[in-house]
């Protein structure tokens, strides 16, 4: 058992499935009081009734006060985990590419302001941002994904190097490809990409709280992403070369 987190008051967005659904079962598996929250409230209600949980359904970005009320008066971790998987260029729609940064990002910066004040005055609390690898590398076919991912991901180590003296933690889970309804949707490019080496949500949940017992801002539940994170910052063009040349191979295998 992860003592940090036996009692303590957890919410996690985007609940009623995938990551969230595995990250709410863990919390609670670990002694947690969870509020399962998810935009499909009958999703949210199944997740919640299965682990003893409380469902609080909608917006994520406009249930901190209410999961808070629903926890007793106090979050102790909250889980940025909903997310959109906007494929797509340059030339997607206006709209999807502020669905993108609506839910990515902006979702994230609206339940820091609502936590930070009470985390601030009682010196601790936990921001737990499910971000992508995409959010430190990129995915081909997926610019507004990406590109928000990298907010999300900027967003998460701006939190962590202003609040840790603090007592403010918070941890960046940035996997590949995770068997969810998103890597589904992902299309041919999840497929050449993502799908060889797509792991389960309940690993994603244990890196997490191995990360956690650890003390670590970055989890990485596919560990060869820090070799192409450090391949990327050292040799920016010999990278772009060998994204070039998937982006390449899937353009080629989808004109067939």
């Amino acid at each position: 058992m992860v003592e940090a987190v036996q009692n303590a008051g957890v919410v996690v967005t985007g609940a009623g499935g995938g990551i969230g659904a595995a990250l709410a079962r863990r919390f609670a598996a670990e002694g947690a009081r969870v509020v399962v929250n998810d935009l499909d409230a009958g999703r949210a209600k199944a997740v919640a009734d299965e682990i003893g949980g409380i469902a609080v359904p909608g917006d994520a970005s406009a249930i901190v006060t209410e999961a808070r009320d629903a926890l007793g008066g106090s979050v102790d971790v909250y889980c940025a985990n909903a997310g959109v998987g906007s494929g797509g260029s340059q030339a997607a729609a206006e709209a999807v590419w502020a669905l993108a940064w609506d839910v990515n990002v902006m979702a994230h910066v609206r339940a820091a302001h609502e936590l930070l004040p009470d985390w601030l005055e009682r010196g601790s609390g936990r921001f737990v941002s499910t971000v992508s690898a995409a959010g430190l590398l990129t995915m081909i076919g997926a610019a507004p994904y990406s590109v928000t991912k990298h907010g999300a991901y900027a967003f998460a180590e701006w939190l962590s190097l202003t609040y840790r003296h603090r007592g403010i933690k918070v941890h960046a889970i940035c996997p590949q490809g995770v068997r969810t309804d998103m890597l589904t949707a992902s299309g041919s490019a999840g497929e050449l990409v993502l799908q060889p080496t797509a792991i389960e949500p309940g690993d994603v949940a244990d890196a997490l709280f191995k990360g956690i017992d650890e003390d670590r801002f970055l989890i990485l539940p596919h560990p060869e992403v820090a070799q192409y994170y450090q391949a990327r910052a050292t040799e920016p063009d010999r990278w772009l070369h060998g994204m070039n040349r998937l982006q390449r191979q899937w353009e080629e295998a989808t004109a067939r």
